[in-house]
């Protein structure tokens, strides 16, 4: 696998979560993904359950994730970002890391690991 075959999913899955397009989004999402949080706390195990996380964070108006950088290896990529998120206090940033392992062409595992709230 290339890194731009890698990184091609991951592109346009994050394009697609700023758009707040589920339906794109879960296009890159193998049926079987799992979703941590870093380093291994299951949040969603499914398309279902994936889909279910991001249709309620898609309400959000502040929504955004900037990538920050990106790179891989194989069939792993690491983005870092800063993401706007809407907390019940206003808009605010955290920074994230992301990983993702691609497969077929889909993204099957990803691991979030977030710092504090920067803004």
């Amino acid at each position: 696998m290339t890194d731009a075959e890698a990184e091609l999913p991951v592109r346009m899955q994050l394009d697609a979560y700023n758009a707040k397009d589920i339906e794109a989004f879960m296009r890159w999402w193998a049926d079987d993904c799992e979703y941590y949080a870093f380093p291994d706390t299951l949040l969603a195990r499914g398309a279902a359950e994936v889909r279910r996380r991001h249709v309620a964070r898609f309400e959000e108006p502040h929504l955004f994730g900037e990538l920050l950088a990106r790179f891989s290896v194989g069939n792993l990529v690491v983005d870092r970002e800063r993401v706007t998120r809407s907390f019940p206090d206003g808009p605010g940033e955290v920074e994230v890391i992301a990983i993702y392992q691609v497969e077929g062409g889909r993204i099957l595992k990803a691991w979030f690991k977030s710092g504090p709230r920067l803004t």
